[in-house]
């Protein structure tokens, strides 16, 4: 195994706790750093496995982060302040100095530590408002609606352009929105706080019906980082790819109706409400990784969804509430 050791920072996060299982049951070693800001409840079902350690620490921190960057192979970074609301609340200067700061550190410590890669979390809000209607590619222009758009990109530009020249290579994942389960599941994404609010409360309200997002379940996500990390250094160097599939386009029209086969009776209510911030309404091209590196999603917004309300309706996502109250302050339609 080229890359056995895989270093993930806010792996006790929504991505970072699926995936850190994933790779330790296909046999990696898995270092992760967090600050457990929403706690490390995600990851005490890996702490006695022996190809497992962690670091609580701020990837603000580089003398504190360096200890977990010995004899690593690839970084997943995944740290960040995540989200337009998570962003606005803490303000500029926070949101830039972990997000971008953030990243210049863990690089420049797996340059000095010899990793070979780094995946980077990033985003497809990047993209903006699409105004020719047509699906954004990786080439086309980027237009931030928000001040987590802007630190993604500024933290893009400053991976590729030290890709150029190190002897790391960066490969840079705009994700679309997420959805399903996890060992952290949130709940200020589109389609798990809709089937959760559809749930407890029989009605949704819904802003901007006829806007585009773009969705991706979160193993498919976990399936193309594992990809990147096997696949051969040419492929990926100093790329980027937006992750999902052209299938997982929909209107919030379009997720409303899904919803609606899982919860009978679901009241809806529309609202023309325009307010500041993050206002995508875009359709996205994954032609690109499928082309690229085969890479197609496995999973179908209707899985996601069909899977959420079995779990939540079962009893067995135990305390939805408490996490989605939570993150309440950072929720937005």
């Amino acid at each position: 195994m080229a890359m056995s050791h895989i270093l993930i920072t806010g792996g006790a996060g929504y991505i970072g706790s699926m995936l850190s299982g994933t790779l330790l049951h296909h046999g990696y070693r898995v270092t992760v750093i967090d600050d457990l800001l929403f706690g490390g409840d995600s990851l005490m079902g890996y702490m006695m496995h022996p190809n497992f350690r962690f670091l609580k620490a701020n990837v603000c921190d580089p003398v504190a982060i360096r200890p977990a960057f010995k004899d690593v192979d690839a970084v997943v970074h995944l740290a960040a302040i995540v989200g337009f609301p998570a962003c606005q609340q803490v303000g500029h200067q926070v949101a830039w100095q972990f997000n971008v700061d953030g990243t210049k550190n863990v690089f420049g410590l797996a340059e000095e530590h010899g990793v070979q890669r780094m995946v980077f979390s990033s985003t497809y809000s990047n993209y903006g408002i699409a105004p020719d209607g047509e699906a954004v590619t990786e080439e086309s222009p980027l237009n931030p609606q928000s001040l987590y758009a802007e630190t993604k990109i500024a933290s893009e530009q400053f991976l590729r352009e030290r890709g150029a020249v190190s002897r790391c290579a960066p490969i840079i994942f705009r994700f679309a929105t997420l959805f399903g389960l996890s060992p952290r599941t949130r709940f200020d994404l589109i389609i798990n706080q809709f089937t959760l609010e559809a749930i407890e409360k029989r009605k949704l309200i819904i802003y901007q019906k006829n806007y585009n997002r773009s969705f991706v379940y979160i193993r498919d996500v976990v399936r193309a980082v594992m990809l990147v990390l096997e696949v051969d250094e040419s492929k990926v160097r100093n790329q980027i790819f937006n992750v999902g599939s052209n299938a997982g386009n929909y209107s919030k029209e379009e997720i409303i109706r899904l919803v609606q086969k899982y919860v009978p009776g679901l009241e809806i209510l529309y609202k023309d409400l325009t307010f500041g911030g993050d206002m995508r309404d875009i359709r996205v091209s994954f032609d690109k990784i499928t082309s690229q590196l085969g890479y197609t999603t496995k999973y179908t917004v209707e899985d996601g969804i069909r899977e959420l309300a079995e779990a939540i309706q079962s009893g067995l996502l135990s305390d939805p509430n408490g996490e989605r109250h939570r993150n309440a302050k950072f929720i937005v339609q």
